[in-house]
């Protein structure tokens, strides 16, 4: 994938985040303003979607493992937070208004992704070879994952993953407003 291509989808995935211009709290979601810097997260993406077969996060170490990596995987689970909270997601490829208007400087921001996901990120990419480049074929099906459909109780945003975000994308309801759904299908032959 081209680094024009990745541009083009954090781009994307920035106007349609959590941090939309609607949010007053954070005025809006940009790319890093600073070129050398996008320039060097893009590549990095880049190397992690040629190199696992999806985007990881390029500041973070992945384990190579698709279902161990899913909240790393950018924009990452903590970027609506850390967003929110610092100004900036942990990498600094996706800022808050204030923040790409230089009014406010970029700060450290802590890392939530919990300790036990970083451990076996380490362990697996220390103790075997890069694995081959993956395609889609090559992924064990959603339901394997342990995937579920969530929704919104508050309003209506529907998402397929292991467990649902800490923050609702759309009406910035907390993760406890998030209901698994069931279902139960049922085919006549």
């Amino acid at each position: 994938m081209s680094l024009e291509r990745l541009r083009q989808r954090a781009e994307s995935d920035a106007k349609s985040s959590g941090c939309s211009e609607s949010d007053a709290k954070s005025s809006g979601c940009y790319l890093n303003p600073d070129p050398e810097v996008l320039l060097d997260l893009l590549d990095g993406l880049k190397r992690n979607e040629e190199r696992y077969g999806y985007p990881s996060c390029p500041c973070r170490l992945a384990s190579g493992i698709f279902k161990d990596d899913r909240d790393i995987l950018c924009p990452c689970d903590y970027r609506d937070p850390d967003v929110q909270k610092y100004g900036s997601c942990y990498c600094g490829l996706y800022v808050r208004k204030d923040v790409f208007e230089s009014e406010t400087p970029l700060q450290q921001i802590p890392e939530r992704r919990p300790l036990a996901k970083q451990v076996k990120a380490y362990v697996e990419s220390s103790e075997r070879p890069p694995p081959p480049k993956a395609n889609a074929s090559d992924r064990p099906p959603a339901e394997a994952l342990g995937n579920r459909l969530w929704y919104c109780k508050q309003c209506g945003y529907v998402c397929f993953r292991e467990a649902p975000p800490y923050i609702c994308p759309i009406c910035k309801a907390k993760r406890e407003m998030f209901a698994a759904i069931a279902l139960d299908i049922k085919f006549r032959g």
